[in-house]
């Protein structure tokens, strides 16, 4: 039986919190045997969903929180007031190293405040990130960040790509991910000066990075890098667009299917097609956002997500947690920022 990894559970988060949290570790139990969870929230809401889960009932340790985060509360006042709320509670048992990761599908703003203030940043890095996967065409990317930081400058963007780097890595399992940087243009006199000065920086490393450049909108699906970097604003609007059409295309086909008697036969004979894209393109299936550059595993579930969904948030806290991702960025981040000092240092001034 390989070590047991604990992992805290904000259990009152999410629009369908806590059926939908207690049906997602049921679920994830079936794949992740040796983890145990301690469980923050309602215990007059909890113990009686619990009852009906006796395998899952034995691999949790229940804490009673009376206090939740609602998802309309701003971020200073959930981080000033919630200190006794199920969110804050089940950070601070990554804090104390009582549990290895933690999973919230409660309000990403407060979660991020509360995340960073109790676990802090990682050494060298100024802003955590939002990444997440996204499929293409080849099969699997990386984007960060995804709303975290509206203004990013171009030591943000850097840091961004050298962590996204890591993750790629350990998540996808790819040797040497390709890493671009979204912009307007694949020029290298287009986009601002944020992104141009990273692309610089990027390009001069003398850190095994595979940098490609510049990426635009369409090369997400297309799957050109394996990494895409970006600041918040751009990569919170690419990523609900590329949610949205998905959902667009998948109802359109299937209103047009039973449209016709002939559309609802070929809809039969195509059935075994059409759930294996279905499948492939299911959000559940890609739910759990990192925020990445903390110093603990933190995974934000979609706030509307399922049983299923949730059960992907905690697998991808297991993964990050078991091949330890945030020693990885700790460690290439030290070497880069080692050798862009040395860079700095070596090259004469104008």
């Amino acid at each position: 039986m390989p070590q047991t990894i604990t992992l805290s559970i904000d259990a009152m988060g999410g629009d369908n919190a806590p059926n939908m949290v207690v049906e997602g570790m049921d679920l994830a139990l079936r794949d992740l045997p040796n983890v145990r969870f301690i469980v923050f929230g309602r215990s007059e809401q909890l113990v009686p969903l619990l009852e009906k889960h006796k395998r899952l009932s034995a691999r949790i340790d229940l804490r009673h929180c009376d206090d939740v985060v609602s998802s309309e509360e701003k971020p200073g006042v959930a981080l000033r007031s919630g200190r006794k709320s199920s969110m804050r509670k089940a950070i601070d048992a990554v804090g104390t190293h009582e549990a290895d990761g933690v999973v919230s599908a409660g309000n990403t703003g407060a979660l991020m405040a509360m995340a960073k203030f109790v676990l802090k940043t990682l050494p060298g890095i100024d802003r955590p990130a939002i990444a997440s996967l996204l499929p293409n065409m080849k099969g699997e990317s990386v984007m960060l960040d995804l709303g975290a930081n509206i203004q990013c400058d171009a030591e943000n963007l850097v840091q961004f790509a050298v962590m996204g780097e890591v993750y790629a890595r350990n998540v996808l399992h790819i040797d040497k991910p390709s890493i671009g940087i979204l912009n307007v243009g694949t020029e290298v006199l287009k986009g601002n000066d944020s992104v141009k000065q990273a692309a610089a920086i990027l390009s001069e490393t003398k850190l095994p990075i595979d940098f490609y450049g510049f990426v635009e909108g369409d090369d997400i699906g297309k799957g050109t890098v394996d990494v895409i970097v970006t600041d918040g604003f751009t990569g919170n609007v690419a990523l609900k667009t590329v949610e949205g059409t998905a959902k667009l295309f998948a109802g359109a086909l299937k209103q047009e299917l039973m449209k016709s008697t002939l559309g609802k036969i070929g809809a039969f004979i195509a059935k075994p097609a059409i759930d294996s894209f279905r499948n492939r393109f299911d959000p559940r299936r890609y739910n759990g956002a990192m925020f990445l550059g903390l110093g603990g595993i933190c995974i934000k579930s979609h706030g509307g997500t399922d049983g299923l969904g949730f059960c992907y948030a905690i697998k991808a806290a297991h993964e990050l947690v078991t091949d330890q991702l945030n020693e990885g960025i700790k460690e290439d981040y030290a070497r880069f920022s080692s050798e862009h000092h040395s860079m700095s240092l070596t090259t004469p001034e104008d």
